[in-house]
């Protein structure tokens, strides 16, 4: 991936869009999926991150609640764009250390391609886009919202097995900064796996991604999603923080202790 070329696109989508982009778009689990959102399909997303140990126990990676806002803004069938914003808190306490609840607010943007496009049968699908674009960035405290994650993806649904998608980022190398990890740890690979199951339940759906880098993001986490209607679906999950990462400290895993997800999607 050509980065700088990439970030260009982006940039320009940003333009176009609104001026700015945020912090979870059409997602799998964690990582961003292929699918983009349709013109004017408006959707509020309500996600919990709860640990599954005590706060003190967390370091300073506590839980976190989302409030999502996201819209379909091209009136496109074959080439597909959406914008969001996300309302991102923490609850922690001891504000004076973990700084970012004082400016909550991420965008994000993401352009794609649905598979079998501009009628070319087999086309797999496509999106680039970027997230976690904060608006806080304070270097004297070592402290920023601004990962301004750029990521391309590829999927492709085979018979049986369900959809594969794979791909790319490249985020603020100073955002995505840890103690023990100052450097190069700010790009990686995405890949997913989703499926519906209509053999027990077609409302029922699973899927499971990866997000590569010892960084706050980097992680395996696998779920399942029920469909309660056209509008409304609800997904549980479990989100496992760089589990490949060997911490030489309690406290000092990137992303923090194990947690689990839930994530209810609204669509209007």
């Amino acid at each position: 991936m050509k980065r700088v070329k990439v970030l260009a696109a982006v940039v320009a989508i940003l333009a176009v869009a609104c001026g700015s982009a945020m912090a979870t778009p059409s997602s799998q689990i964690w990582i961003p999926s292929v699918d983009v959102k349709g013109f004017k399909d408006f959707h509020v997303d309500v996600d919990n991150y709860t640990r599954f140990s005590g706060k003190t126990e967390a370091g300073t990676n506590p839980n976190l609640y989302d409030i999502g806002l996201s819209a379909g803004v091209l009136p496109s069938e074959n080439i597909k764009l959406e914008v969001g914003v996300d309302f991102l808190k923490s609850g922690y306490q001891n504000d004076s250390i973990y700084k970012y609840d004082r400016a909550p607010f991420y965008f994000n943007a993401k352009l794609g391609t649905p598979e079998d496009a501009f009628g070319i049968k087999g086309l797999p699908a496509f999106a680039l886009g970027a997230y976690n674009l904060g608006t806080y960035d304070k270097p004297e405290v070592a402290t920023s919202t601004r990962q301004n994650i750029v990521y391309g993806l590829v999927a492709k649904t085979l018979p049986v097995i369900g959809r594969l998608s794979v791909g790319g980022y490249y985020g603020s190398e100073r955002a995505l900064a840890t103690a023990f990890n100052p450097k190069n740890n700010n790009s990686g690979v995405m890949a997913s796996w989703d499926r519906g199951m209509p053999e027990i339940n077609d409302k029922l759906s699973l899927a499971a991604d990866y997000m590569s880098g010892n960084n706050a993001n980097g992680e395996i986490s696998f779920g399942g999603s029920w469909a309660f209607s056209k509008q409304v679906s609800l997904l549980l999950g479990v989100v496992v923080f760089n589990p490949f990462y060997n911490p030489s400290g309690s406290y000092d895993l990137p992303g923090g202790k194990p947690a689990l997800t839930t994530q209810l999607d609204i669509a209007f």
